[in-house]
């Protein structure tokens, strides 16, 4: 019988990591996930998935959170991490803030959730990526590529750092047979699409929204032994968006 493959998810109570676990799921995984929210009840139950409740903006709280997944495998591998969780911060009207909008601490609440949170979880489990030549995959988007109508500037910094940050980490972690991939979505279809992304439909060429499920079997397909010589690289997800 084949080992079964153990994937860590941030931020997977809705959107693009609920979609992600439960992808993990149908492929035969066991999906460990993570989130300040319950495990919703659409999200997959049983032997096949664990869920883990820590607001990782709280810095005291990841290495509760980590010693919560060590306690969940039970000695068994982790065989992929993907850093999912994400923050963008809204004035009082869900409009997106600018540089020169908002207060400090809502720049430090997204770099923690964003950024610092991916900085802890891959160097935390890098040793268990070891021992089985796992992966890292992050979760960007084309907000760090490019100024987004609706992605305030906080978000957007932070997510071209977690693109820094999968190039650098590539570089750290090859020697331990560890990849680290990017997938970098664009107008994707969830629950917490702002109003008004309709309209960037026009721009897309193919005249659509993304759905999760295209996002998490791009995932998938980064942890799956398919891409054992691609690393450092950011795949993006986004209908074409970046052909205009």
């Amino acid at each position: 019988m084949p080992e079964r493959k153990n994937v860590f998810i941030t931020g997977a109570s809705r959107g693009i990591g609920h979609a992600t676990a439960a992808y993990f799921v149908r492929q035969g995984w066991r999906a460990i996930s993570l989130s300040r929210d319950p495990v919703p009840p659409q999200c997959p139950r049983g032997e096949r998935h664990a869920h883990i409740q820590v607001d990782v903006s709280d810095s005291f709280a990841l290495g509760e959170s980590f010693a919560q997944l060590r306690e969940i495998l039970e000695g068994e591998p982790l065989h992929a991490l993907v850093n999912n969780a994400g923050y963008s911060p809204k004035d009082e009207d869900g409009k997106r803030l600018g540089c020169l909008d908002g207060d400090l601490a809502s720049w430090q609440k997204t770099f923690a959730i964003n950024l610092m949170a991916p900085v802890y979880f891959s160097r935390a489990c890098a040793p268990l990526l070891a021992e089985t030549k796992g992966a890292v995959v992050n979760i960007t988007s084309i907000a760090g590529h490019r100024v987004h109508p609706f992605a305030g500037s906080a978000y957007a910094t932070s997510k071209a750092a977690l693109t820094a940050l999968t190039r650098e980490l590539a570089a750290d972690l090859a020697h331990l047979g560890i990849r680290v991939n990017a997938v970098c979505p664009g107008e994707i279809n969830t629950a917490i699409l702002s109003p008004g992304t309709e309209h960037l439909v026009e721009r897309i060429p193919l005249r659509r929204l993304g759905s999760p499920d295209e996002v998490a079997g791009v995932i998938h397909y980064l942890c799956s032994d398919q891409t054992s010589y691609i690393t450092g690289a950011e795949i993006p997800v986004n209908g074409g968006q970046d052909v205009y």
